[in-house]
């Protein structure tokens, strides 16, 4: 058995908010919004598939409800280690996504870029940073998630780990960066860019993974500890869905067969 990739999940001060802002950013829908907890997914696509990872977004606890098993999001003071990047078809296209996404609430984000670069960084109303990227071949057929992105060290050994805990084929691997793809040959990336700066503290955005069904989520917790998976307590109890870290410490949770 294996695991899926099946979603992104964003922590957030206001995840209505924020979820609003994500589903018009991508002309996608918001397919709940209960409490503390806003669902974004692409219309037409059925839960969970590869061709549109959904994102969870997750806010701080209702007041006076009880104690979800999952900590309030901290103030964001770093760069994100996790970041979307959005395919254009066009130069006319970034231009007018650019001024859209402005218009939604998106400002410019400065990470170290510099001057010249043909993609433009923004970051959403809480400041977690993206990319819209300029046309590039290898993006046509993904959809307008070009691709999920995260920092690490070793983008040889994040291949290996990931490559192995899920499904996803790995397309390209070299020392500055690899690049998986869901078995299905379908959907957005998921690359890894070398940095040389180390990880510090939780990520507010993480990876959500699933068994597939008549899989078993701690059947598949102890398979990845065994490729190098870490268990990882943020306070959640003994909640429906392990939380473990890759190699490098970065989050990500296990949940239950859909």
């Amino acid at each position: 058995m294996t695991t899926r990739l099946v979603q992104i999940s964003m922590k957030a001060g206001d995840n209505s908010a924020l979820g609003r802002f994500w589903a018009d950013a991508l002309g996608w829908e918001i397919t709940g919004d209960k409490g503390p907890e806003t669902n974004v997914e692409q219309p037409g696509s059925t839960y969970p598939d590869p061709a549109a990872l959904c994102i969870d977004v997750i806010g701080p606890p209702d007041a006076g409800a009880d104690p979800r098993p999952v900590p309030a999001p901290a103030p964001k003071t770093a760069k994100n280690r996790v970041h979307v990047d959005l395919a254009t078809t066009s130069a006319a296209h970034r231009a007018e996504l650019v001024a859209r996404l402005t218009a939604l609430g998106a400002s410019p984000a400065d990470v170290g870029q510099g001057d010249g670069v043909p993609w433009t960084v923004l970051a959403d109303p809480e400041g977690n940073e993206f990319c819209v990227l300029e046309p590039r071949d290898v993006y046509r057929d993904t959809g307008v998630m070009a691709a999920v992105v995260v920092d690490c060290l070793d983008p040889r050994a994040m291949a290996r780990f990931w490559g192995e805990a899920t499904d996803w084929t790995v397309h390209e691997v070299t020392d500055e960066r690899a690049a998986l793809r869901s078995a299905t040959g379908v959907g957005p990336y998921l690359e890894f860019l070398r940095t040389s700066e180390p990880k510090r503290g939780l990520d507010r955005i993480h990876l959500d993974l699933r068994p597939y069904p008549g899989g078993d989520r701690r059947a598949e917790a102890d398979r990845l500890r065994r490729l190098g998976a870490t268990d990882l307590d943020i306070g959640q109890g003994d909640a429906p869905w392990t939380v473990l870290a890759d190699p490098e410490g970065n989050e990500f949770c296990i949940l239950s067969p859909h």
